[in-house]
């Protein structure tokens, strides 16, 4: 699945696709609600005034009450010292050279933007720019975007900066604050050349990813968009070589001084083209359980778009084996959870899906867990239906009968919040789902 554009200069934070252009009005999703701002203002979303508990803030009230100290380290700044306080690791580095954020005239390919992340905050920096960048995932609220200025003569202190939203409100997101990933032409300089945009995530077609970004790694792609420029604006094609599909090192590409690493690299790029989508997804349900029947669509129906994308309904096939070039994929499965047999849903496949066991590992986040009840009643209805085979609809049954048995036996040992239906087999499911 695909969304495409035709664009010229954009402003995007996690990627190369802006939502700028787009009509500023919500989808039929949206039922009454006619406008992303509407949907933010509702009083039971509140969502420029409710306290928010999210990663960021809470280093910043660490800063405040000097529990925590941040290092100043030359070209880099705050940058390393902001990662190890949120525990993002420096493995995860993806660089992105398309003039795609609000500092964008620093951004080129000899200067591209660099990007860290986990699966509750990103973090951003620009070599020579004025502040770092944030986007952390409130449990209730969703994205909430932060600078913090890099200058070493004030104390560090994050800000809120909610003219973020102006581009990470659309559909790509949902129409709910959000990350998203974007894949373009760019120019010699960064800028986006006018023609074909696209939001990608793990549906996307792995031959349109990843335009204006570095992308280190090995696999069997004969076609994807990194690590090209599009020279020639009236064959925009032609920027992609064999040279550009397979690039295993940045050496020789551009200065590396300030930056962590010298590494852009691949499976953190393909995990977090799932993520963006997948915590949009988790903030959308939970906002419409909240507005109720102001959000215009059956709860059941949001619930199972949630569900498709949690089990990987519509994944594109990957060409694996996909390898990066650090220590990303390796670390990725550390945090587990794991059952009694060693599986987690963070173990990786990376051969022809994202994950050996295909049920995203967000479903532990706090986000999922600070949904309403009645949308926890609704996501995990749906969600037995098809892993039990109850759901009998040919799209699922890329979903072997392996498959949903080990993600049942994984989830009934490691996701609390089960309900008890999901502790035995269902009568005449055409699975065995017994533990």
């Amino acid at each position: 699945m695909k969304k495409t554009q035709l664009l010229c200069a954009t402003a995007v934070w996690l990627g190369a696709v802006a939502a700028a252009g787009l009509p500023a009005i919500a989808s039929a999703k949206a039922g009454q609600l006619q406008h992303p701002l509407l949907l933010r203002n509702h009083p039971a979303i509140s969502y420029a005034t409710r306290p928010v508990s999210d990663p960021v803030a809470e280093l910043d009230r660490r800063l405040e009450r000097g529990a925590v100290r941040l290092r100043h380290d030359g070209p880099s700044g705050y940058l390393r010292s902001v990662l190890d306080a949120l525990q993002v690791p420096v493995e995860s580095q993806m660089l992105v050279f398309s003039k795609t954020s609000f500092q964008a005239p620093r951004i080129n390919p000899q200067n591209p933007r660099a990007i860290y992340f986990n699966d509750r905050v990103a973090v951003g920096w620009v070599r020579g720019g004025e502040v770092l960048e944030f986007v952390a995932q409130d449990p209730r609220q969703g994205s909430i975007f932060y600078t913090m200025s890099q200058a070493r003569d004030r104390a560090p202190r994050v800000e809120r900066n909610d003219a973020c939203l102006s581009c990470h409100t659309s559909d790509a997101t949902q129409y709910v604050p959000g990350w998203f990933i974007g894949s373009v032409f760019p120019g010699p300089d960064g800028t986006t050349r006018y023609g074909p945009a696209y939001t990608t995530d793990h549906r996307s077609p792995f031959e349109i990813r990843y335009g204006g970004w570095y992308a280190t790694g090995t696999h069997r792609a004969t076609r994807h968009m990194g690590n090209a420029i599009a020279h020639d604006p009236s064959d925009l094609g032609a920027m992609i070589t064999p040279a550009t599909v397979n690039l295993t090192s940045l050496e020789g590409r551009f200065d590396m001084t300030g930056y962590l690493s010298p590494h852009s690299d691949l499976v953190a790029l393909v995990v977090l083209e799932h993520q963006a989508h997948m915590l949009s997804l988790i903030t959308r349900v939970g906002w419409e359980a909240r507005m109720g029947t102001d959000a215009g669509r059956p709860l059941a129906s949001a619930a199972a778009e949630l569900v498709d994308y949690l089990l990987f309904v519509d994944e594109a096939p990957l060409p694996g084996p996909i390898a990066g070039t650090t220590a990303f994929g390796a670390n990725f499965a550390t945090p587990g959870p794991r059952d009694s047999q060693g599986r987690s849903l963070r173990d990786l496949d990376l051969r022809e899906r994202l994950l050996k066991y295909p049920c995203s590992y967000l479903i532990y986040s706090d986000g999922f867990d600070a949904m309403p009840a009645d949308a926890k009643v609704a996501v995990y209805e749906r969600l037995w239906d098809i892993l039990s085979g109850r759901e009998q609809d040919a799209r699922y049954a890329r979903l072997t009968a392996t498959d949903r048995q080990a993600i049942l036996e994984i989830l009934r040992e490691t996701k609390d919040d089960l309900p008890e239906y999901f502790a035995a087999p269902r009568t005449g499911a055409p699975y065995d789902t017994g533990a």
